[in-house]
């Protein structure tokens, strides 16, 4: 069974770290994860287990950092917003610089280091205690420690305004950092805002405010103008323009009335309606989208779990490094155990890798949430690194690449049968098929159709229809399956065609059409320029899909195929492809194959449980060009993911070798540690800015 706490107060990535390998650790946990983006814990045990769990990883938490309380988490909390200014602590600060400043100014050496010692307790106490505590529970390495061992070892050896003023700049660095990471926290959750507080319930005359999880399937609401949308419904009285930009990324509001559906997390803008509940909270648009956005960092990326391996081992081996360089070089007689004690105190303050596990998390979880803002929702940043180095994009073609609406164009008769036979029969035969070819021909015959004039229907997936139909044989469907049932066909005609045979003779065939997406042309022209290779699967006509493919460019196209031919193909391209392959469908029976692709990716799939379940990637509308977005969106999130690794361990690198050679001091190493995890932090939240 899946809990979900709230880690209250929690700050430090690293230490998040620490938690969570620990927690994964406790006997009777199945899984473990801690969301630092959302200060979420995740955990998965048996119910029996959970009292035992649950104090385990009371202590866990407490005892890496005490001020950081473990609750019940609440779905409508956000994050909690710090105080900045405490006034006791700022009062202590001031003293502190107030001793400091003083320092300088008396010529006693014992006032001196009278005025050293209270400000350097005023200013870094409470880091001397954490680490004092944190030595008595057997954990060290962390920051608290490495602080307190460096600004001891200066007080030591003589270093006494440098120890201070180090002191001070790491806590105005780590104030800044924490304000950082709590506003980028902040601007993601905004995103994500499409939760709504309350509902209008209406009882009789009455109208009563309620939580939406209270409202029940069949309830009316009202939803006045201005106000978010529940959960999902169908307006029933009224009508009004509704922005649905949170869930689609579509600016242009649409116009609803009698009998529209409307999704949860989408703003009324005009005028008061009266809505059917037609889904439960648990069940609506707006809870999968952000059960989907917020479950997203259990899919971790491998330069995610790579940085959070890397931080496992840097601290340790740096602080080695640091005892080396202190004593090593002063036994072999190269120069005073004073210098190479400050020059590995040094390695000790560069030592914390915060900057890499604050940002790293952060930057794929700000991609995630814009994309979300967009009208794409990406399952996990494991998904955002496959994007990033997607190589080959497979393409199912009806209703992802054309509008999936078809429509009759033209019906000819065979001699001896009308056109009106033909169509009667074609729709009797396609009576009880769910595919959109069926819906055309029903569409066109707006006849209703009489059930108890059909029997013995049967459907083959991909080929047609046969049912006996007021006391007939009729066969309907492509020209292979009619040939196969010892049927002579029409095999000269272009486009795609539905052929009817009545008692085994052929009386004609349909000719359905499938308009090609507005956007298709420009998108797959985008697509192409970033050097990926384009392939189109499609189950109709080797006539149908080479026009589709002609008027959009898409070279490698396999058609008449059937949906274990499109798994098959589509492991072939994976074999030939150096790099992730993406296969995008419009989840209509494209479970299989969007599970089989490194990136599956379901348009239009809002709605769509299984279509949602199977792939990795949901566009919620019908654009093709959010295929592109997404991509160019995961490039950006790489991108700025690797100028974070990159910036954060090249100015420790460049700081430690200038220490080992005398060269950097530790108001550098101070910038290399908080320093260099504010600016990552900073550069993390360029994708929220980013348009």
């Amino acid at each position: 069974m899946r809990y979900v706490f709230y880690l209250e107060g929690l700050g430090c990535a690293n230490c998040a770290a620490k938690m969570e390998k620990c927690i994964k650790a406790i006997d009777g946990v199945d899984f473990a994860l801690i969301d630092f983006a959302n200060k979420k814990l995740i955990i998965d045990t048996d119910e029996k287990n959970y009292s035992l769990v649950l104090n385990r990883a009371k202590e866990i938490v407490k005892g890496i950092e005490s001020h950081v309380n473990l609750t019940n988490y609440d779905e409508e909390r956000t994050i909690e917003k710090k105080s900045f200014i405490n006034w006791k602590e700022s009062l202590r600060y001031g003293l502190g610089i107030l001793f400091f400043i003083l320092m300088f100014f008396v010529n006693k050496y014992t006032m001196r280091i009278s005025f050293a010692i209270l400000s350097y307790i005023l200013i870094g106490g409470d880091i001397l205690l954490k680490a004092f505590n944190n030595i008595k529970k057997g954990r060290v390495f962390d920051e608290n420690f490495l602080m307190t061992i460096a600004t001891i070892g200066a007080f030591f050896i003589g270093e006494l305004p440098e120890a201070i003023s180090v002191m001070l700049f790491y806590k105005i660095g780590e104030t800044l950092q924490d304000m950082a990471v709590d506003n980028s926290r902040r601007s993601i959750n905004k995103l994500l805002s499409l939760k709504v507080d309350y509902a209008n319930l209406l009882n009789g005359t009455n109208i009563l405010k309620v939580k939406p999880e209270d409202l029940n399937i069949g309830d009316l609401i009202l939803i006045k103008p201005g106000e978010r949308i529940p959960v999902d419904g169908i307006i029933v009285e009224g009508k009004s323009i509704i922005d649905m930009s949170s869930l689609t990324g579509e600016s242009i509001p649409v116009a609803c009335d009698m009998n529209s559906e409307v999704l949860s997390g989408a703003i009324n803008l005009e005028r008061m309606i009266k809505v059917k509940v037609t889904k439960t909270y648990e069940n609506s648009t707006v809870k999968k989208i952000l059960d989907l956005v917020e479950n997203s960092a259990s899919n971790k990326a491998k330069t995610e779990n790579f940085i959070t391996k890397f931080a496992e081992y840097y601290t340790p081996i740096v602080v080695l490094l640091a005892a080396i360089i202190s004593f090593i070089p002063p036994i072999l007689g190269y120069g005073s155990i004073a210098k190479w004690i400050y020059r590995g105190l040094i390695f000790l303050v560069v030592s914390c890798p915060c900057a890499l596990v604050i940002s790293i998390p952060l930057t794929f979880f700000s991609g995630i949430g814009l994309a979300s803002k967009k009208g794409i929702l990406i399952k996990g940043s494991n998904y955002i690194e496959a994007l990033c180095n997607v190589k080959s994009i497979v393409f199912d073609k009806t209703g992802t690449l054309t509008k999936g609406r078809f429509k009759v164009v033209e019906i000819i008769n065979n001699e001896g049968f009308t056109k009106e036979e033909v169509l009667k029969n074609a729709a009797y035969g396609e009576a009880f098929s769910n595919h959109p070819i069926s819906k055309a021909i029903l569409d066109e015959y707006r006849e209703d159709i009489k059930e108890n004039l059909i029997k013995e229907h049967r459907e083959y997936t991909g080929k047609g229809c046969e049912a006996i139909v007021e006391g007939r044989k009729v066969c309907v469907g492509n020209s292979k399956f009619l040939i196969s049932k010892g049927i002579n066909v029409n095999n000269s005609i272009t486009g795609t065609l539905i052929h009817v045979a009545i008692d085994e003779k052929y009386a004609g065939y349909i000719v359905i059409e499938d308009e090609i997406k507005e956007d298709s042309k420009i998108s797959i022209d985008n697509i192409k320029d970033l050097g990926i290779n384009l392939y189109m699967l499609t189950g109709d006509s080797k006539n149908s899909a080479n026009r589709v493919s002609k008027i959009l460019g898409i070279d490698d196209v396999y058609y008449e195929l059937l949906p274990q031919d499109k798994v098959e193909i589509l492991k072939d391209i994976k074999n030939k492809t150096k790099g992730s392959v993406a296969f995008v469908g419009d989840g209509i029976n494209d479970a299989p194959v969007l599970r089989t692709s490194d990136v599956g990716i379901a348009m239009g799939a809002l709605g769509q449980d299984a279509a949602i379940e199977a792939s990795d990637v949901v566009i919620t509308t019908d654009e093709i060009y959010k295929v592109y977005e997404a991509i160019k969106l995961s490039k950006l999130t790489k991108k700025i993911v690797m100028q974070n690794i990159v910036f954060a361990i090249s100015v420790k690198l460049l700081v430690l070798i200038l220490a080992a050679f005398g060269i950097s001091n530790m108001w550098e190493a101070v910038f290399a540690d908080v320093g260099v995890a504010l600016l990552a932090v900073l550069n993390s939240t360029r994708i929220i800015a980013s348009k």
